[in-house]
């Protein structure tokens, strides 16, 4: 069986190691991979943006199934693509990605649809929403409507701060497009939570959650970034929230997609805050969470290949999905400097026996030699009985892998054992 993954990150090395357990499954290729995944993947340097390339690359090469990892390809239809070249996917269509790659439609669809979420307005005005930010309560969140690699979101303490971002936003358009509207939210407080599900547009069957650090630096200090690393499960994520978080928000999401016409089929990503009030979704992602894949999937016991198939057939309700009993820590170790500017080229070493515990994000394959091209350049991911032992292992395994000017976190679950 031949399988084509789309992207070339950190997540999508966790999807092709776990996709290469399936005995069924011959090849893979890595649409455009990287210099890591090319150890587990036969990469392509095609674009993960280039839908026309894409397509004819799975019809000439016979690919029985495809998976589109990242979130722009979705956005931009690949899966509706895919499809209609005969090639199954997993992933949502664009009108169903549109859950992350519109906040207003986003938030717009909660509010419709009583799904507990944070107060918001809309304005596609940079004055009203000056004039907002003026008066509203302080800190408030600022986001661009549209997808900006993660970085849409501005937290601002001050109401010169608030009307700083919305110039940035919508004047200056430093997220392009993507500033043509913005989400002005109230900021809500607790500890947050991430659950990926998968859904087949009828069920959902939740993943373990898990826990991600977005700061820079230890403490939670320092600019925010793309994940410094997860632990999994979160503790914070009792049987009851849980449970809540089913009736309240995982299923009604779902229910209210098949009602507007736009059925979700994929990786459904609730990044959810647990408020006094209970819990509300921050934020919708209409794929896998980067670094969440990386712990999360390693604690599935169920083929992958497997529940994928049967959330494209919508057959999920009919497919057991079983989860460890275990935890699992992952270190992201990333350039010194990221998330601002960073040195690239140095050469990565990593024991042959940490290869299938390594999920690779930002490294290039030059004459033989692994070297760091990326801000987060490792995922380093250790999985044991308990979550203590699963942070000192994967700390451990951090110590024997070296490039220079190698940074992370030493705190990576601290939070989560404090609980």
């Amino acid at each position: 069986m031949k399988i084509l993954v789309v992207g070339g990150g950190g997540r999508e090395h966790a999807i092709i190691k776990k996709l290469r357990e399936n005995p069924a499954v011959d090849t893979i290729y890595a649409l455009p991979g990287n210099g890591g995944i090319a150890a587990d993947a036969t990469c392509v340097a095609i674009g993960a943006k280039d839908i026309p390339a894409i397509v004819d690359f799975a019809v000439s090469h016979a690919v029985d199934y495809a998976v589109v990892a990242p979130d722009d390809p979705l956005a931009l239809g690949a899966v509706d693509a895919l499809e209609a070249a005969g090639i199954p996917s997993f992933g949502p269509t664009a009108k169903a990605a549109r859950i992350e790659s519109s906040k207003v439609f986003a938030k717009n669809l909660m509010r419709c649809y009583g799904i507990p979420t944070a107060q918001y307005e809309v304005f596609g005005d940079a004055a009203a929403a000056r004039e907002y930010v003026a008066h509203c309560r302080i800190p408030v969140v600022i986001k661009a409507d549209g997808l900006a690699l993660g970085k849409g979101v501005i937290i601002a303490q001050t109401r010169e701060e608030a009307a700083a971002a919305v110039d940035s936003i919508m004047t200056d358009r430093v997220f392009g497009d993507s500033g043509s509207q913005v989400v002005i939210e109230e900021f809500l407080e607790g500890p947050e939570v991430s659950v990926l599900s998968f859904t087949d547009g009828h069920v959902v069957v939740p993943m373990i959650s898990s826990m991600d650090h977005k700061r820079a630096l230890d403490g939670d200090q320092g600019l925010n970034t793309g994940g410094m690393g997860t632990i999994a499960p979160n503790p914070f994520y009792t049987p009851e929230v849980a449970e809540r978080c089913m009736q309240e928000i995982f299923l009604p999401t779902v229910a209210a997609m098949q009602d507007l016409g736009c059925p979700f089929k994929g990786c459904l990503y609730f990044g959810l805050m647990l408020t006094k009030d209970g819990p509300k979704v921050i934020e919708y992602n209409c794929r896998f969470g980067d670094p969440e894949t990386q712990v999360v999937l390693p604690l599935l016991k169920t083929d992958l290949l497997t529940v994928m198939q049967a959330v494209t057939n919508e057959t999920l309700a009919q497919t057991p999905v079983e989860w460890s009993s275990g935890a699992a820590c992952c270190v992201v170790m990333a350039s010194a400097g990221y998330p601002g500017a960073y040195e690239k080229g140095h050469a990565i070493t990593i024991p042959a026996d940490l290869q299938e515990c390594v999920y690779v994000a930002g490294a290039a394959l030059q004459d033989g030699r692994l070297l760091t091209n990326g801000g987060r350049v490792l995922g380093v991911t250790a999985v044991a009985d308990t979550l203590p032992q699963a942070v000192q292992e994967a700390y451990a395994r951090v110590e024997r892998i070296h490039f220079d000017s190698a940074y992370y976190r030493h705190d990576i679950g601290r939070r989560a054992l404090e609980v």
